[in-house]
């Protein structure tokens, strides 16, 4: 009795061992698990359900036969995924998910989120978080034609990196990149439970957040895999 949670995984055709990596994971441990949550970001960049990445395919395979085989697989959006829409996740046989959403895990409830929404430290990327996320918008996103999409996604990475290194430059990195306390607190106070899992700041730990509550950052899969074993006796998060 194990349920399993990955995110992060960034799957992009410039790393393809990290994609044979999720599918032999997919094919081998999550094959015997009583559940499989992906917590955003499972791809590096996701446009449209029209995306015609070969990897998009590879995972839709892979997820659609794990979901037919009797494992149930759930899934959250990140801030790389978050136009993954009800077609594709019709494909891979997984339900999509909103953020946050509670669960119970063998009598344990427990929030889980991708993990941005913690980082408020950062205005300016909840902003644009805020835009992104509005339906008008994403409508007319994704009105345009898929090569102007694909465009718009190199973009947006490129300014990502840019910003990321001006966050670096002027020591902020480390606080404006990470979840805000206030924030965590927040979320486990309007949850009403005392465990939360995240991913999106690949900073894989479990924190004792203080008041009984215990807080699971998931690892990201850039150099290797990541995954949180959770089981009747308590949760286990580990390198692949």
């Amino acid at each position: 009795m194990t349920t399993l949670f990955i995110a992060d995984l960034h799957l992009d055709p410039e790393r393809p061992a990290i994609t044979a990596l999720f599918g032999r994971f997919i094919e081998e441990e999550a094959a015997d698990a009583d559940a499989l949550y992906i917590l955003g970001d499972l791809f590096e960049a996701w446009v449209g359900d029209d995306d015609p990445s070969d990897a998009g395919a590879f995972v839709a395979d892979k997820l659609h036969a794990l979901a037919a085989s009797g494992v149930p697989v759930h899934f959250i959006r990140g801030n790389r995924d978050f136009l993954l829409g009800a077609g594709y996740a019709a494909r891979c046989g997984m339900s999509l998910l909103d953020e946050p959403s509670v669960i119970d895990l063998y009598g344990t409830p427990t929030v889980i989120l991708h993990g941005d929404l913690l980082c408020t430290d950062d205005p300016a990327y909840q902003q644009f978080r805020a835009q992104t996320r509005d339906p008008r918008w994403q409508a007319q996103f994704l009105s345009q034609p898929l090569e102007a999409r694909l465009a718009f996604a190199a973009q947006a990475r490129a300014a990502s990196k840019a910003r990321y290194g001006e966050l670096v430059s002027a020591g902020t990195a480390e606080i404006v990149g990470d979840v805000a306390k206030n924030a965590v607190d927040a979320l486990f106070a309007t949850s009403g439970v005392g465990r939360m899992i995240h991913g999106h700041t690949h900073r894989p730990a479990i924190h004792d957040e203080g008041n009984g509550t215990t807080r699971i950052v998931l690892g990201d899969w850039y150099e290797q895999g990541s995954v949180l074993r959770v089981d009747p006796d308590g949760v286990e998060l580990a390198s692949l």
